[in-house]
C-alpha cells in the first residue's frame, strides 16, 4: 500500500472571499455566489450538469493547516475539544472540503454556485451528483 496519493486539480474557485476569518463556516450562513472553473481537459465532464440541480464539490482548502487532530467545535473554546473527523473544520490530516452546493448557471466551462464558502483560489478535485433515493440511481 502507498503512503501518499496523487490529487490533480480539476480547476479552481472564483469568489470573492479572500479571507478565511471573514468567510461563513458553512456555505449556508451566508456565502456569495461563486464560479467553479474548471480546466479545459475535463470539459466533457461537465456535460450533463444543469441548472437548478445540488451537487457536492470537493475542494482541496489548500490553505489549511495539516498537523491539527484536535479542534473547539466552531472555534468556540467554550465547547469541548473534539477530534477532527467529528468536525468540519478545514484543519486536519488531508484537508478534503465537501461542499453541497446549487448550480445557478452554466458558461462554458464556468459553473456558477450557490452556498460555496470556499475561499478565491481553491483547488477543485472533484464534483459529483447528490444521490436521491434507490429508485432515482
Amino acid at each position: 500500500m502507498s503512503d501518499e496519493y496523487a490529487i490533480r486539480p480539476v480547476g479552481w474557485v472564483e469568489s470573492s472571499l479572500t479571507d478565511a476569518a471573514m468567510a461563513p463556516k458553512q456555505g449556508d450562513e451566508g456565502a456569495p455566489d461563486a464560479w467553479l472553473v474548471f480546466a479545459p481537459e475535463v470539459a466533457r465532464a461537465l456535460g450533463d450538469l444543469a441548472v437548478g440541480t445540488d451537487v457536492l464539490v470537493l475542494t482541496w482548502l489548500d490553505r489549511a493547516s495539516r498537523d491539527v487532530l484536535a479542534v473547539h467545535p466552531r472555534g468556540d473554546t467554550k465547547r469541548p475539544e473534539t477530534g477532527v473527523f467529528s468536525t468540519r473544520s478545514p484543519a486536519r490530516p488531508n484537508p478534503i472540503g465537501l461542499h453541497r452546493v446549487t448550480i445557478v448557471g452554466i458558461d462554458g466551462l464556468r459553473v456558477r454556485v450557490r452556498n460555496l464558502e470556499a475561499l478565491d483560489g481553491t483547488p477543485i478535485v472533484d464534483v459529483k451528483p447528490v444521490l436521491g433515493g434507490v429508485a432515482e440511481r
